[in-house]
């Protein structure tokens, strides 16, 4: 058996000991490493999470504001169709209105009574008829 002197295993010590470093180093790196990409992986979730919660939230405001725009343009129908409505109603009873004038300055007239009197007669004449054309 050979001995070895302070100096060779100095020498041996120093190079276990870098092989050590080396070793863990390596490890160290594996690991830091591998945190990295699990990091990038976890983020790139996260980031995909994120981006499909905004854009659920922009096309539940899209549909909301598209829903609201479908009622608003319902309301102006329906109240131009009620003016219209209101307008046509205004006409009628104006009409009416005028009519229901007509006949009372008739009636209050002198001529009334006469005419009055031919249409019953006349009335009465076509009652008694035998036959009807």
């Amino acid at each position: 058996m050979v001995a070895l002197n302070d100096e060779d295993v100095k020498r041996q010590i120093d190079h276990m000991v870098s092989f050590i470093y080396q070793e863990a180093n390596e490890k160290v790196q594996e690991i830091e490493a591998r945190a990295e990409e699990e990091f990038n992986i976890e983020k790139g979730k996260l980031v995909q999470q994120e981006r499909l919660r905004i854009i659920n939230y922009y096309e539940k405001k899209e549909k909301n504001l598209s829903l609201l725009k479908k009622i608003t343009h319902s309301q102006c129908l329906n109240n131009s169709r009620i003016e219209i409505l209101k307008a046509q109603d205004d006409i009628i009873n104006e009409v009416l209105k005028e009519a229901k004038n007509v006949l009372l300055s008739i009636s209050k007239g002198s001529e009334y009574t006469g005419i009055l009197s031919k249409l019953l007669l006349q009335a009465l004449y076509q009652v008694l008829e035998q036959e009807v054309t």
